[in-house]
């Protein structure tokens, strides 16, 4: 066997080996294998027996373009709830104005015992915002393509939306940390004079996103913003790892970043990438430090030179090396910036924002409170 030969059969594992890390990253976690045996008594057990009660009341907020029949969801779900032993939902739908936010607040006014997003991930982002500080608890209802909260929470995804609904209604409380992203945060001038007459100088609005699982700059968003709906409608994640194979080789950008105001040596990346969560399908571990309600974020930089270093780094993720290397660095914080020489497109939970060259990342220390299966 040729020299060639050997170069060619060595680089087909390196590419297979990225591939499947990439599918596994944009995939994440899947169902559970096995669930606890043992029923969980619906809450209204808890309750006691004789007290004339009023029905408790779920607050759906519905994104219409996840469905062709919006009424025959409504009537699916209605038919669940009363068969939870809770009213009729208040149903309400997201506009491009406003994706959730705004119906997540007229819900909460309303008084509904948990506020439920029937979309994707940016229906759910959405949603957080308007819950994050309050006690009302927010139950997944995923229908989109990548249902990245979903997965990592083990929440019931697909066709089959009753069943989220019963996580919802029925299932126990979870605290989770939220992140936040500024894009070309707005620095205000020092100055030693505190008693200036001058109006304070005024810069354009801080453009701040929240996010739940992972945000980034670099591949991961040229990734996203490269993969269609059409083909996302056609063949689901899958979609993202056909646009990976071609955008494997985006050229590397220097970044400068920080992390709690420590600054930290430049590195030349393919991607960075912050998340609130690390564990991946089949248990891997991208970022094997994060967890969802420690106050904080992990951050990784992919930055591989060749084809062989994609290859290491995909060996080290499925291998689940805790070992960082020049083309894989790992860390952890609660206050992250990172700058770029040029604008570069941006991702939150899988959805592109827009472009910036700067970035500042902060985290809420279990601002959002999440229904989850299983017991107390």
């Amino acid at each position: 066997m040729s020299d060639w030969t050997l170069l060619a059969l060595a680089v087909a594992l390196c590419l297979i080996l990225i591939g499947i890390a990439f599918a596994l990253v944009l995939m994440g976690p899947g169902a559970r294998r096995g669930r606890d045996p043992r029923p969980r008594p619906e809450r209204s057990s808890f309750r006691r027996t004789g007290a004339k009660r009023t029905p408790r009341r779920a607050g759906i907020i519905i994104n219409p373009t996840k469905f062709d029949d919006v009424a025959a969801v409504r009537q699916e779900l209605t038919e669940a709830s009363r068969v939870l032993d809770w009213a009729e939902p208040l149903f309400i739908e997201t506009t491009i104005e406003d994706p959730g936010t705004g119906q997540a607040r007229v819900a909460i006014e309303e008084g509904v015992d948990v506020v439920c997003p029937l979309g994707g991930d940016g229906t759910i982002r959405a949603v957080a915002v308007a819950l994050a500080g309050t006690r009302t608890p927010m139950g997944l209802l995923p229908r989109g393509t990548g249902n990245l909260l979903a997965r990592n929470l083990d929440i019931p995804f697909g066709t089959d939306i009753t069943e989220a609904l019963r996580v919802a209604c029925s299932g126990r409380n979870k605290a989770i940390d939220v992140g936040w992203l500024e894009l070309d945060p707005v620095e205000e001038p020092a100055t030693e004079d505190t008693g200036q007459a001058e109006e304070p100088i005024e810069g354009p609005p801080v453009d701040r996103h929240p996010f739940l699982v992972m945000a980034g700059m670099g591949l991961d968003a040229e990734i996203m913003s490269g993969t269609s709906e059409e083909l996302k409608n056609r063949v689901g994640w899958t979609a993202y790892f056909v646009t990976g194979g071609r955008k494997l080789f985006v050229k590397r950008f220097r970044v400068r970043w920080s992390i709690d105001g420590r600054e930290q040596p430049e590195v030349q990346a393919r991607t960075i990438l912050f998340g609130n969560c690390g564990t991946l399908q089949g248990g891997l571990q991208l970022l094997p430090d994060a967890a969802y309600d420690d106050g904080l974020l992990d951050a990784v930089v992919v930055a591989p030179k060749t084809i062989l270093g994609w290859g290491s780094v995909a060996v080290r993720v499925i291998g689940r090396s805790r070992k960082d290397a020049a083309e894989l660095i790992r860390t952890s914080g609660r206050t992250y910036t990172a700058e770029v020489d040029e604008p570069r497109p941006v991702q939150v939970d899988g959805d592109v924002i827009g472009e910036a060259s700067r970035m500042r990342l902060t985290v809420d220390h279990q601002a959002v409170i999440v229904r989850v299966a299983g017991t107390d």
